[in-house]
Formats: structure tokens, C-alpha cells, sequence
């Protein structure tokens, strides 16, 4: 069979075994898990500490793909665990998802649920260039309110702030993008409800 009519011929980091998926059927191309990045409204950074200690930040982000690499950025204080793990350029894994219905089924086993996701493998590493630092920030500002402008809506970021805060940059090397859908019409398809926030939920005012 030709690879380019294999299942999964297209999917993105198929060639990798870091990031090659089990299920080929459900796995998508390049652009798909650009544009996921995009949209997604949070990830978790995935990095190694002392001792080999597994850590995880969850966090806004940024994709940005602009000038052929894609990369991802972050934030966090200029002192902290991811900051400490970061020191210098590392090993890191990356993962935005999002949660659809709930699939029930006549077995317990065969309940299910429609999902989105990508996982990016990559380097990531403390940006020191201040101008590099600044641009990922107005855009981690832009992605999150874009209906607001710097220097109208609110005083851009300052020399001081920027002093006291850590960008990451993740430069992606591989990822695979995966989903699971149904049929709208689904038998018994429902959506969860969402934690609330702030958690627990405020009583109603009386």
C-alpha cells in the first residue's frame, strides 16, 4: 500500500517515536495542531528538577510560528520551580487539550468521551533577549485580549516588570495532534458540567 493512503500517512510527528501515536485513525496533520495551539486556552509545561523530580505548570501560552519554527511561550515570576528547572536550556514536553460529551454505552467499559489535544516534545529555555522577552509578552496580551490595545486600553509593559518576570520559549521539534468525535446524534451524548471557578462556587447572593 502506498504511505501516502496509510492510515495516518499525514499525521503530524508520525516519523518521530517520541511523539507517534498508537492511534494512527485518530490522529491529525501539521496545520491541525498549529491551529489547536492557536486557540487552546491553556497547557502544561512538563519539566525535570532535582533529583529527577517530574513538574508540571499549568499556564496561559502562546503559539507562534511566524518565522518557520514553531515555538511556544510562557510566563511565570523571575523565581519559582519552572524558573529553577529551566536554568538552562532542557528537555521539555508540552500539552493543550479540550474536553467534549460524554459518550455512554451499554458497558462500562466502552463509556468514552470526545477529546482534542496536541503534545509537543521540544527544548525550552529562559529568553534573555529583552526584546524577544517583550514581543512574547504583548503577544501572550494580544492572544488573551485582543479587543484591547496597548498604549489605549492599558500602559504597555514596562523595563521594571519585565525585570521581574521569566518568559520561557519552547522550540517545538516534534508533537502530534489527536481527536475524538462523535456523531451530533450520538445516543445519550452529554457535556459535563464545568468546575466552577472560583472553586467552590459562590452561594447565590440572598
Amino acid at each position: 500500500m502506498p504511505r501516502e493512503t496509510k492510515v495516518g500517512a499525514t499525521n503530524a510527528g508520525r516519523d518521530d517515536p517520541r511523539s507517534a501515536i498508537r492511534r494512527r485513525d485518530r490522529g491529525k496533520d501539521d496545520e491541525w495542531a498549529a491551529s489547536f495551539l492557536r486557540r487552546a486556552a491553556y497547557g502544561f509545561l512538563a519539566t525535570v528538577g532535582e533529583g529527577g523530580q517530574p513538574f508540571l505548570n499549568s499556564n496561559l501560552f502562546v503559539f507562534d510560528d511566524a518565522g518557520g519554527q514553531p515555538r511556544i511561550y510562557l510566563h511565570t515570576h523571575r523565581t519559582g520551580r519552572t524558573r529553577d528547572n529551566l536554568g538552562a536550556a532542557e528537555k521539555v514536553a508540552f500539552s493543550a487539550v479540550a474536553m467534549g460529551r460524554l459518550l455512554p454505552a451499554p458497558e462500562a467499559l466502552e463509556f468514552s468521551v470526545e477529546y482534542a489535544g496536541v503534545v509537543a516534545f521540544g527544548t525550552g529555555c529562559v529568553v534573555e533577549d529583552r526584546d524577544e522577552a517583550r514581543t512574547a509578552l504583548q503577544m501572550l496580551l494580544d492572544k488573551y485580549a485582543p479587543h484591547l490595545r496597548p498604549g489605549v486600553d492599558y500602559r504597555p509593559t514596562t523595563d521594571d516588570e519585565l525585570s521581574r518576570t521569566a518568559v520561557y520559549r519552547i522550540d517545538i521539534e516534534t508533537w502530534s495532534g489527536k481527536q475524538k468525535e462523535a456523531a451530533a446524534e450520538f445516543p445519550g451524548a452529554f457535556a459535563l458540567e464545568a468546575t466552577p471557578v472560583p472553586f467552590p462556587a459562590r452561594s447565590p447572593s440572598v
